[in-house]
């Protein structure tokens, strides 16, 4: 689970203090920052989620169990802190469980996917409230798009480019929690990165749902305009950003021509998180995946062929009903075969209206935490594998604007975590380095 937090200036009294807090992916935290500019600076003053404030806005996540305990736990946070504070909770888990939200003691409003927006419109009166107000609209009402990016000390601005999903897996809440694929315009997109290339900012991220659909519907629309090649064809003449990164990208739609592309890209750099889910093609057709085995291991030899020293992530989840101790084996052994870099293990969790959950073959939950803690086992060796590769190479390390216990850390373009000593004078440059070891704990030294 990803925070940011942003340093803020001293509150200024005569103003409505107000604080946000993300919980989940790197979407969230763009929305978040769209709707936080939402908030003029005439009448609020943005303040840190652990200082004292009047309201508390937490953008919530619905992907895993782990996502609604910690709502539970940082509404508490805030009541043990400011009991008179409004509370307003908004975002995945908002659209899908409203009622569930607003059973929290102490939270006040509950807004949907659409009704998020607006967020400032429905807090005239910030009293407490006895019971929580709700406003959400049916998913399917859920057609328009918004942009956003959002950045902070991590030197990386992420940023939307699409929205919402059309694909139907088995297990997923997020289509009913954000409606259909649509996208931004290619034009709106450019014009959002030569925005973030004025505030100094070295990288983007992009980011979305279902980023390899974008052009599907946008503004509503049922054509496409663009295809994902355009999206990174255009960005990548983009002028004052040094490096651009492809969040995950689903393996169907990272097409041979994207791949090259990027291999000979000024700005795109050699960096892919491509989810499998499960290595076996029978769990594969359970979960509803638009892709077999045979797609996903020739789209990972593609990348290695074209750019040797990628890094490749992969999400995979464990436990889904149905899935046999064949299957698990399967999976770990295709993974180990695999020329990739490192794991996102998921446990699977059953989550409400979605077809999964009334599916046979319920895997025992210790079942399911062994072979997470496998996979996981998996995931720091083929890391450390990656890493060792990359020794006696040089490599441009972004680094980034936190102090980490006396330490700066920074990712090469290829994603190797490194760190040293603190020095304030390298946040937000890069540099070249060469790298010669692995630290105790797996972090990457220069030379």
């Amino acid at each position: 689970m990803e925070t940011t937090e942003v340093h803020l200036n001293p509150v200024q009294n005569d103003k409505v203090r107000v604080a946000f807090h993300t919980l989940g992916c790197k979407l969230n935290f763009s929305e978040t920052a769209q709707i936080a500019q939402e908030f003029s600076e005439e009448h609020y003053q943005r303040v840190n989620f652990d200082d004292l404030a009047d309201v508390y806005v937490i953008n919530t996540c619905s992907v895993t169990e782990n996502a609604d305990k910690r709502f539970k736990s940082l509404v508490s946070k805030i009541l043990k802190k400011n009991s008179d504070a409004f509370v307003a909770a908004i975002g995945c888990y908002a659209q899908l469980q409203p009622e569930a939200l607003a059973s929290v003691e102490g939270v006040d409003l509950v807004l949907g996917a659409s009704e998020k927006f607006n967020l400032t419109q429905y807090l005239e009166d910030l009293t407490k409230r006895s019971s929580s107000e709700i406003h959400s609209c049916e998913i399917d009402e859920v057609t328009d798009y918004k942009s956003s990016y959002s950045y902070g000390y991590r030197t990386r601005a992420f940023l939307k480019v699409q929205d919402g999903c059309d694909y139907k897996c088995s297990y997923c809440t997020i289509p009913l929690a954000r409606g259909i694929s649509r996208s931004d315009t290619l034009e709106r997109v450019i014009e959002k990165a030569n925005d973030i290339a004025s505030k100094s900012i070295q990288e983007i991220v992009l980011t979305g749902v279902n980023i390899g659909d974008f052009g599907k519907g946008e503004y509503g629309l049922k054509q496409h305009k663009n295809t994902f090649l355009d999206l990174i064809q255009g960005l990548d003449d983009v002028i004052g950003i040094e490096r651009i990164r492809i969040s995950s990208i689903e393996p169907n739609l990272l097409k041979n021509e994207v791949i090259e592309f990027v291999a000979k890209s000024k700005r795109f750099v050699p960096h892919f998180h491509v989810p499998l889910q499960s290595g076996s093609d029978s769990v594969l057709k359970k979960m509803r995946r638009r892709y077999l085995s045979p797609l996903y291991e020739d789209r990972i030899k593609h990348i290695k062929k074209h750019m040797p020293n990628a890094c490749i992530g992969v999400d995979v989840i464990v436990g889904f009903p149905g899935e046999t101790e064949e299957d698990f084996l399967t999976t770990y052994r295709f993974l180990s075969d695999l020329d990739i870099s490192y794991l996102h293990v998921f446990t699977y969790s059953e989550r409400p209206n979605t077809e999964a959950i009334n599916f046979d073959g319920v895997v025992p939950m210790e079942i399911r935490n062994k072979r997470s803690k496998l996979l996981r086992g998996l995931s720091l060796k083929k890391r450390h594998a990656f890493y060792t590769s990359q020794l006696g190479s040089v490599q441009t390390v972004l680094w980034e604007g936190e102090n980490k216990n006396g330490y700066i850390h920074g990712f090469t373009s290829n994603y190797v975590k490194m760190r040293k000593v603190w020095n304030p004078n390298l946040v937000n440059t890069l540099q070249e380095v060469k790298l010669i070891s692995i630290d105790s704990e797996g972090f990457a030294r220069e030379g």
